[in-house]
């Protein structure tokens, strides 16, 4: 196994250097082109006395470019933080603020962005706009700007650093229960275990073409990189604006030849939609992976008739321990079957599954997920508190075994397979996302209006889970503005679908919000007013 991240890179440039690495849009890059550039962002980040595991931000949109930009940092000996491009600038710059970043990789498209997300006091000294000239917008900011001319000046040759598998090589920032995400740490070992196995198990070659389809904050984006690096094989980017349209995505995959997918869900579910069963109309389309939500079963049937000669896999794992456990989907699907299971462990991943009481469950059992192994985060960034609350050895008898605690319930069944039944708290997942309705909450208590809230999933699916806000308010306010106020501090996939007002939250017998309550408002068992947009919330 290779022990760095970028080591894939490289060895694909050395032994096909003229081999596509990246297909975006028109544009192609070989590997050759693709570790060239990457080396003049190393360079160009060690002149700027950037050292072992410091963090980079990179607020730029999915472009070859952005591959070069996290080879670049990767072979600084530093760490890369993706920074989605259309989340808020308020809460980008505490996201910034947080990881301590100081050297900002950028692009023209998001220039505009920049004064908002670089404020005055940010920690970002430098912002080096990789894909073109700095434009007027760097007028306003604090930190040096350096463009892409800059860049081009640097050598090509490959630094003279030493990494380490135990250096950190990449944090994705997820929803926390409070306003400030959390910045999960992962190491180049953590990256490789799963990416090597993943090669091994679904037989993946140079002749194989990799869609990437999950934005870089995502981490489904880690397989879709860095498992094409280490077979030389491309990996083509899917536009955010393809993404959105089932015609588009089928004529898109068609188009490019793509033998491997990797997404959640309700993608694969877009792209059957356009493709009816009988004989497949993507013949290259050999592998379909997902993860990051439950797969509804009708859902499920329709995407296997839509491509029979495709093996589908359910991958199962959240950020914190990267893919840990995968189930190949077998056809035909019994038609009594309601879920299918999160499957087997990966190579060297171990499970624990603890009752409430602490013991290990028997099989058939349910119980809390830990997941010990080379795929487990170092931790969170910033915080050892949490972090040793979720990283602690689940059996007693092997103090020496560290495990993570998923928070995920699960139980082993006599087959050696393991199923998935649901959070223990109040994180949820939506069109794959990872979201702490807390997160939310937090949120929209600080709007002037609101006296107190609560958010629930409402079961979609489509979608997973959609996401009603319920409020108590002090004044008239309406949704429409209240749908404003979220998509000031939010990502858009965790803003409420709608928002309800009510005269006061159902509590339980402890004086707790009733959160079983609300559920059975929003699933229609009790009366609640559904509010559109634009409709007022009277008190």
């Amino acid at each position: 196994m290779n022990e760095i991240l970028h080591h894939l890179l490289q060895h694909a440039a050395d032994d096909f250097p003229s081999r596509t690495a990246v297909v975006d849009g028109d544009r192609e890059m070989t590997y050759r082109q693709l570790d060239t550039a990457a080396n003049r962002i190393a360079h160009q980040l060690t002149r700027l006395d950037v050292r072992r595991g410091d963090r980079i931000g990179l607020y730029l949109e999915k472009s070859a470019e952005s591959l070069a930009c996290i080879y670049g940092v990767l072979k600084a000996r530093a760490a890369y933080v993706p920074l989605a491009p259309d989340a808020p600038p308020a809460r980008l710059a505490r996201t910034i603020q947080h990881a301590g970043i100081r050297v900002l990789l950028t692009g023209t498209e998001l220039a505009r962005r920049w004064p908002a997300v670089v404020g005055p006091d940010s920690p970002v000294d430098y912002v080096i706009c990789v894909n073109g000239p700095a434009g007027g917008s760097h007028e306003l900011l604090r930190a040096t700007m350096l463009d892409a001319a800059h860049l081009a000046r640097q050598p090509t040759g490959r630094p003279e650093v030493t990494v380490d598998a135990e250096d950190l090589a990449y944090i994705l920032y997820t929803s926390g229960s409070t306003s400030a995400p959390k910045g999960v740490m992962l190491t180049h070992k953590n990256a490789l275990a799963f990416v090597s196995w993943a090669v091994r198990e679904f037989a993946l070659t140079r002749r194989d073409r990799l869609s990437n389809h999950a934005p870089l904050h995502f981490d489904l984006s880690v397989f879709d990189l860095f498992a094409a690096a280490a077979v030389a094989a491309p990996v083509i980017l899917v536009p955010r604006d393809v993404a959105m349209f089932p015609a588009e995505l089928a004529a898109f995959v068609r188009a490019k030849d793509i033998s491997v997918w990797y997404s959640v869900p309700s993608a694969v579910n877009m792209l059957a939609s356009r493709c009816g069963p009988g004989p497949s109309q993507l013949p290259r389309l050999r592998l379909v992976l997902f993860a990051g939500e439950v797969f509804p079963m009708g859902q499920l049937r329709q995407a296997l008739a839509a491509f029979p000669d495709a093996d589908f896999y359910n991958l199962y794992g959240p950020t914190e321990t990267n893919v840990c456990t995968f189930y190949r989907v077998a056809r035909p699907l019994a038609e009594a079957s309601t879920s299918i299971p999160i499957g087997h462990p990966i190579d060297g991943v171990e499970l624990f599954c603890l009752t409430d009481d602490g013991r290990q469950a028997r099989t058939g059992e349910r119980g809390e997920l830990s997941v010990s192994g080379p795929t487990v985060m170092r931790g969170y960034l910033g915080d050892p508190g949490h972090t040793a609350q979720v990283l602690s050895a689940p059996d007693p008898a092997r103090p020496d075994v560290i495990a993570y605690r998923t928070g995920d319930l699960v139980a082993c069944y006599e087959d050696g397979a393991w199923h998935f039944f649901g959070r223990r708290d109040s994180q949820i997942k939506s069109r794959g996302y990872r979201i702490e309705l807390g997160e939310i909450e937090a949120t929209l208590r600080a709007h002037p209006s609101i006296v107190e809230c609560a958010v629930v999933p409402i079961p979609d699916e489509a979608y997973g889970n959609r996401i009603k806000a319920y409020v108590v308010i002090r004044k008239a306010v309406s949704a429409t503005q209240l749908t404003a106020y979220s998509h000031k501090f939010l990502p858009s996939y965790m803003v409420p679908w709608s928002f309800d007002r009510i005269t006061a939250l159902p509590r339980t017998s402890t004086g707790k919000i009733d959160y079983q309550a609300l559920k059975q408002l929003g699933n229609g068992s009790g009366h609640a007013g559904y509010h559109r947009p634009g409709q007022a919330l009277h008190h």
